[in-house]
């Protein structure tokens, strides 16, 4: 597996691969404060959920070092968490990671533990986090490969793998656990515009690990559909709703449209960290607006005029009526979605208790 990031305990530093230079170059970031952290993730330079959501649980630990002297301790790691989460809004992960590792620093705090002790306990929780979105992406694979038919041709939409998450991946975890029991035959990759995802990082995970893959344009996913036997669709999601809407790398919904109009199962994969129960529907999750730029220009490269509008949301919205399953590390949801995402959450929240 690739491997996304690593902390480097002697140093109190994070170690980011920077995804925006891939596959042409493998370069890694040293973050030694939380506003880097911060930056690699508006960059992109880390991206995917769960991947946002271990960058910015390390971030807290960074930013805990710097409060550390400071006379009011919490409250300036109030400020730290603040900044982190302002850095996307639609990745569901990256709240949820702030906070847990918040509330575990006001829990310590309460009790009057030294600053340098609340950090050693961040340290170790940032470090679980990590561990255990590795571990539950191989549950969540497992899950995945079950459903997934004999001689599966899968296709998959922007990159849900190792470089994603912590490694082994969601959507590209069910196709690694697909793939080791021999189940896959071929993934078309949507190359994912504006920014080339699939071209730039799922083409190359898969090549990586020797399963086999076809990059093909975004605006061919319906005809591939229609011509090259394609029986599962599976891609990531960034925030599921409870009623199961679901918010994934902008382009999913029409490829979520065209598996409908051929009769191709579509799956999510995603952890319980991924869902916001709070809220009620898709309509309530906040849609990220990118730079016109990004798709006016690829890497310093101008491809259209430089006075045309652009408009770039990052991400979009499938509503649950189009989703065949939700693959998630307690097994795959399918309708009624309220009420099995309410059964899915009292089981991790009793797990998390």
């Amino acid at each position: 597996m690739v491997e996304t990031m690593r902390w480097e305990q002697q140093t109190q530093s994070l170690m980011l691969l920077d995804q925006t230079k891939l596959p042409q170059k493998c370069i890694f970031i040293t973050c030694q404060d939380y506003l880097r952290v911060k930056l690699a993730i508006e960059r992109l330079e880390v991206r995917g959920a769960p991947a946002i959501g271990a960058a910015a649980a390390f971030g807290m630990v960074l930013g805990a070092l710097a409060c550390a002297n400071k006379p009011d301790f919490i409250h300036a790691l109030t400020k730290v968490r603040a900044e982190l989460i302002s850095a996307r809004p639609t990745a569901v992960n990256l709240a949820w990671a702030c906070n847990k590792q918040f509330e575990l620093a006001v829990k310590l705090h309460e009790k009057e533990v030294a600053p340098y002790k609340i950090i050693q306990e961040l340290e170790l929780s940032a470090c679980t986090i990590y561990e255990e979105d590795i571990a539950r992406n191989k549950k969540l694979g497992e899950y995945g490969a079950s459903v997934l038919p004999n001689n599966t041709v899968v296709l998959t939409h922007c990159n849900a793998g190792a470089l994603a998450t912590c490694g082994w991946g969601t959507a590209l975890g069910v196709i690694r656990s697909a793939h080791a029991l021999g189940k896959i035959k071929m993934v078309y990759a949507d190359e994912t515009r504006p920014l080339l995802q699939g071209a730039r990082l799922t083409a190359y995970e898969l090549l990586e690990d020797k399963i086999p893959v076809t990059l093909i344009t975004d605006n061919m996913a319906a005809w591939i559909m229609k011509t090259k036997g394609v029986n599962a669709v599976v891609v990531g999601a960034d925030r599921i709703a409870a009623n199961g809407d679901t918010a994934n790398k902008i382009g999913t919904y029409g490829v979520a449209l065209a598996a409908k109009a051929h009769g191709i199962p579509f799956y999510i994969a995603a952890p319980v960290s991924t869902f916001d129960f709070s809220l009620s529907s898709g309509e309530q999750i906040p849609i990220e607006e990118r730079a016109g730029e990004e798709v006016k220009a690829f890497r310093s490269e101008q491809s259209a005029p430089r006075g045309v509008a652009a408009f770039n949301p990052a991400f979009d919205v499938t509503p649950s009526e189009l989703i065949a399953g939700i693959i998630t590390e307690y097994g795959v949801i399918t309708a009624p979605y309220i009420e099995n995402i309410k059964h899915l959450r009292k089981q991790s929240e009793e797990d998390f208790s």
